[in-house]
């Protein structure tokens, strides 16, 4: 029997990113201007602070414990007395209406209420008035602490007080919407982690919720070109990347720490050479000193992270060399591939009413650029993020496309380009590139619903190989085929047939992971034999915690999947992902 211990699970897709490094406008776009200033991540980061270390504490103190006490014996004497519980409920009824009409007083200077709710109101203000039941002091201090008052003492009114309130008055019925919550949500999470000032405290608090020799890939965020605002000096994102290193650096974390570098397009075009410069000779990059050097060769960082929704292309002119830099040394690229709320927040650029390389049927056998016409930006933004585009590094005659159009001549002698016709010395097949989130669990439902689209039965009919995107059944190039994909197939279908037709494309768990419906598909993606060896478990820790603790997505985890299972997305399949020529295999 083979008692040899297993390989350590691998966790890749972490953050530690502190509140610090988030921009402070996040609300942008969300909130109309200029009320999205009121809801600032730097505040909010110092207010969490502030709390953490003074009236959190006070929980702690003799005093604070003989209050909690007092209230405690009042609250349960009402439970053991019917007639004290039933004078308490009155009372509560008696705060809940007087808080009601306070509200709604103030409200009728900026609106008009619903009319038959008001009605009623005023008759039961009308009745309570007659029977000398109506308290309306005319200084709002007095009503604002009976409001506090109740709001404080009577939790069971609470929903009871707001759900009146939005059938009252229609403007708050609108707020928050369903991405105005995913964002409070977001910022939720930022204040949760915001008492630690240091990355290395928030890694200590992932590690403590895994099994000793856990391996973690942590994926910094560049999130300074998304026009949300300027970061503090002292938080950039070299000071982010400077404290990876000091964590990686210890004794106790070198082995099972693996940080990748953020590849932003607009820093490697604001920082030039000193961000990223190279060499090439036969289609091998070599770099120079720069800062992506420093990072990669010099300190040993595992690989690249992309997050194309705040505002490129993963196929960006200026990321061409460094992917075919990471393509021949066999590093991990992991990108952004699902819809949410961090995404770039300034205006529409007129070069993205088009994709640059996808065409669309004009008619009459004719063909133009894709047009892209989504205005708001969680939706233009999508276009970014939408897996499709990864063709265009993958498939080489796409790629040539791009590399034609290249600005730099030496893009194109880097890749070998002669001309569209003819097919590139090098490319980019080899590339080693991870979906994050899977593309969503949105779009693992469309998959389901899905039920009447040829598409989506491709990886049933075709289990090897999926959906052909360029060629017709019969291998004839089908250059409208491609529109028809882009904007009505599911990502999950997409995602699995670029995994099954290139050797070294995954995707990852991370976020979805929370959610007990991917379940049955996970089981059936884990069915087919390619697959099986390209779906990596990861969390998104910290993302993820307004959901589930890492505590709780594990065990779910382990307890809805094999133990074989299991062990190939969190053993097996994180080892062969790190696997790179330059470092070599992981040693956990």
């Amino acid at each position: 029997m083979d008692n040899q211990p297993k390989p350590s699970i691998i966790n890749c897709h972490t953050h530690i990113f502190t509140g610090d490094h988030v921009p402070p406008w996040l609300a942008k776009t969300f909130v109309p201007w200029p009320f999205f200033y009121l809801f600032s991540v730097s505040k909010l980061v110092k207010i969490f602070r502030w709390w953490y270390r003074n009236p959190y504490t006070l929980q702690f103190k003799p005093w604070y414990k003989r209050t909690r006490d007092f209230f405690y014996n009042i609250k349960i004497v009402t439970r053991r007395y019917k007639i004290l519980g039933t004078l308490a409920f009155m009372a509560g009824a008696w705060l809940l209406i007087h808080s009601i009409f306070y509200v709604n007083d103030w409200l009728a200077s900026v609106g008009d209420p619903k009319k038959t709710i008001h009605e009623q109101s005023s008759i039961v203000r009308d009745w309570m008035k007659r029977k000398h039941l109506l308290w309306m002091p005319t200084a709002n201090g007095w009503k604002i602490l009976l409001i506090l008052f109740f709001l404080l003492f009577f939790q069971s009114g609470r929903n009871m007080f707001f759900f009146i309130l939005k059938k009252t008055w229609s403007f708050l019925g609108i707020l928050p919407g369903s991405k105005t919550k995913e964002l409070a949500g977001r910022y939720l999470n930022i204040g949760r982690f915001a008492f630690y000032d240091k990355q290395g405290d928030v890694f200590r608090r992932l590690k403590s919720q895994y099994p000793e020799g856990t391996g973690f890939v942590v994926l910094p965020m560049d999130m300074e070109f998304m026009d949300a605002g300027d970061l503090n000096s002292k938080s950039v994102y070299r000071q982010q990347m400077e404290e990876l290193k000091q964590i990686k650096g210890k004794e106790d974390n070198k082995d099972l720490f693996f940080p990748f570098v953020f590849a932003e397009p607009r820093r490697i075009v604001a920082e030039g050479k000193s961000h990223f410069d190279y060499t090439f000779k036969d289609g091998k990059v070599t770099l120079t000193d720069c800062f992506i050097k420093e990072y990669i060769e010099d300190s040993k960082f595992n690989g690249f992270k992309i997050y194309p929704a705040l505002g490129y292309y993963p196929f960006d002119e200026s990321l061409l060399p460094l992917w075919k830099y990471a393509a021949d040394n066999g590093l991990p690229i992991l990108t952004h591939c699902i819809r949410g709320t961090i995404f770039y927040r300034g205006v529409k650029k007129k070069e993205w009413d088009e994709h640059p390389v996808f065409k669309q049927a004009n008619g009459n056998g004719d063909y133009v650029s894709l047009r892209l016409l989504e205005i708001e930006n969680q939706e233009y933004c999508n276009n970014f993020t939408h897996p499709l585009n990864y063709l265009c590094l993958l498939e080489e005659q796409l790629l040539r496309k791009l590399v034609g159009k290249a600005t730099s001549q030496s893009v194109k002698d880097l890749y070998g380009y002669i001309n569209d016709h003819t097919p590139l010395r090098y490319n980019l097949s080899h590339l080693k590139l991870c979906f994050g989130h899977f593309g969503g669990d949105d779009e693992w439902n469309r998959f389901f619903e899905f039920d009447r689209e040829n598409y989506a039965a491709q990886l049933v009919r075709n289990p090897t190989k999926g959906i052909t995107f360029l060629t017709d059944e019969k291998g004839d190039s089908k250059p409208g085929k491609i529109e028809h994909i882009w904007k009505y197939v599911d990502w999950y279908s997409i995602i699995c047939s670029i995994m099954l037709q290139y050797p070294n494309v995954y995707a990852d768990l991370s976020y979805i992971i929370h959610s007990k419906e991917i379940q049955p598909l996970l089981k059936q993606t884990l069915m087919n034999g390619i697959l099986r060896k390209r779906v990596l478990f990861g969390t998104d820790f910290y993302v993820v915690r307004n959901h589930k603790s890492e505590k709780n997505m594990l065990a779910d985890m382990v307890d809805d999947l094999t133990e074989e299972e299991f062990d190939q997305i969190a053993r097996v399949n994180p080892r062969e992902f790190l696997y790179s020529r330059l470092h070599g295999a992981v040693k956990i």
